[in-house]
């Protein structure tokens, strides 16, 4: 099989071999979830219970007022009672309101909590997407997009090809693995449902070859269940950031998706293998998204391993025989893989929907060094993925010319964190970029709000 890649990239360290090959292990049952309002990008939910009520696991607590295309409902991942409704931090570092609620309640029957099973074959277009949106589902990989709109592009944007991303180039983080291994019926199942209601007939898995041990199992999958549609899978080179979009497309297509485009712009739709799995779910048992597989590894966690928890779950409220940290090694907490993910005060920080993995780093892992002066060496500009200019992002906006750095190419930044990778200077240059972006988008919304009204 061809092994295909894109223009530059890293070899970075995968450090995966502590969960490498794992099987996910069910966490066990908790005395209490604390889960956020708000774990999509796009309008904010409300809570639609109060102190004291009884809760169903799987049933929904959260939801906007005005249900719009870029809003998706939250649900309960135990039963029990809520007990608080307040502002928790949470993996972005930002305050943000959560229900909390505590386990308690006679056991009951999955089949009366979850939502009816429906066939995604035979129901309307109108009821498959609906259903969608009421589990849940938003993108699992990270950027928490809503899955009902990702899978309505506009008429002008004709689909052809749909991606299920498996590549997980991220060091440490084995959660992907762990599913196509384990799942691939559901994986599969998940894949033709998209490709049914897109009306699309190709698909690739893309994965990268240091999962080639994956493809048998699949390909067995695919033959013996018959599929409709053309499923294939497309092995990539094991290089960061291959489970990249823009990345990915590239290296199993030859397209590039354009400056300020995204992936239909290509003619792709990329979806996680973790959220094909939960869509299958969704249809078959009628599951909203409340459970997530995740990686938690580091050198300060003592029993590395990659856990299926109900979102919701604080690490600590783990029993220590399952999930044990070593706290006088523990140097830093990571929500995420280490080179895209967010660095968090505590490890009492809710797991979420796009939560891939946690981290534990010792000091040894953390490699902290004193940031020095940029010397124009151009090792960010050769490195970057996107072949854009680092450096003179940077510079411009150390200089606070928002304008120049948005013309060097900072709203087209994946944030991948090679370019700070590279950097000799050890320039924490993503932070800035993230800072940077904040900054335009505080500018733009001032401007707007100043606009004279028509």
């Amino acid at each position: 099989m061809t092994v295909s890649t894109f223009k530059r990239g890293l070899a970075v360290p995968t450090r995966k071999t502590a969960t490498e090959g794992k099987p996910v292990e069910l966490a066990p049952p908790l005395k209490q979830v604390v889960i956020p309002v708000n774990q999509h990008f796009g309008a904010p939910n409300k809570s639609l219970v109060q102190v004291g009520d009884s809760v169903k696991r799987g049933q929904k607590i959260a939801d906007a007022l005005s249900p719009g295309p870029m809003t998706v409902p939250v649900h309960a991942s135990i039963a029990g009672v809520v007990k608080k409704i307040e502002p928790r931090t949470q993996s972005n570092n930002a305050e943000g309101l959560c229900i909390i609620i505590e386990a308690g309640g006679p056991e009951e029957d999955p089949a009366e909590i979850f939502m009816p099973p429906l066939d995604p074959f035979t129901c309307t277009k109108e009821e498959a997407f609906q259903r969608i949106r009421e589990a849940g589902m938003t993108g699992m990989g990270g950027a928490g997009f809503p899955s009902h709109v990702k899978l309505s592009p506009p008429p002008h944007k004709p689909i052809d090809l749909i991606i299920a991303n498996g590549a997980e180039c991220e060091p440490y983080l084995t959660t992907d693995e762990a599913v196509i291994s384990e799942k691939p019926h559901l994986l599969i199942h998940g894949l033709t449902i998209v490709m049914h209601l897109t009306g699309v007939q190709k698909a690739v898995i893309g994965m990268e070859d240091n999962k080639a041990t994956l493809i048998p199992l699949l390909e067995q999958e695919i033959r013996l269940r018959n599929y409709p549609g053309d499923i294939k899978i497309g092995l990539c080179k094991t290089l960061y950031p291959q489970g990249g979009e823009k990345m990915l497309i590239t290296a199993l297509t030859g397209r590039e998706v354009p400056s300020g485009g995204l992936p239909m712009d290509a003619r792709c739709i990329v979806q996680n293998v973790g959220t094909l799995v939960a869509i299958a779910e969704a249809f078959t048992l009628g599951k909203p998204l409340i459970d997530r597989d995740l990686t938690v590894s580091g050198g300060a966690c003592l029993l590395p391993k990659n856990i299926r928890a109900p979102i919701g779950t604080l690490l600590t409220d783990l029993p220590p025989a399952f999930m044990a940290i070593d706290y006088p090694r523990l140097k830093k907490i990571l929500f995420g893989g280490p080179m895209m993910g967010f660095a968090v005060p505590t490890v009492e920080i809710p797991i979420q929907k796009n939560t891939s993995g946690i981290i534990l780093m010792t000091a040894e892992e953390t490699y902290r060094l004193k940031e020095t002066p940029c010397i124009r060496c151009g090792r960010c500009i050769r490195t970057c993925p996107c072949r854009l200019a680092p450096a003179l992002m940077h510079e411009s906006l150390e200089a606070g010319d928002l304008d120049y750095a948005v013309t060097a190419g900072l709203m087209d930044c994946i944030e991948c964190g090679s370019c700070t990778f590279v950097c000799p200077g050890r320039i924490k240059l993503v932070q800035r970029f993230r800072v940077g972006k904040g900054r335009l988008r505080a500018r733009q919304a001032q401007a707007k709000a100043q606009a004279p009204k028509a």
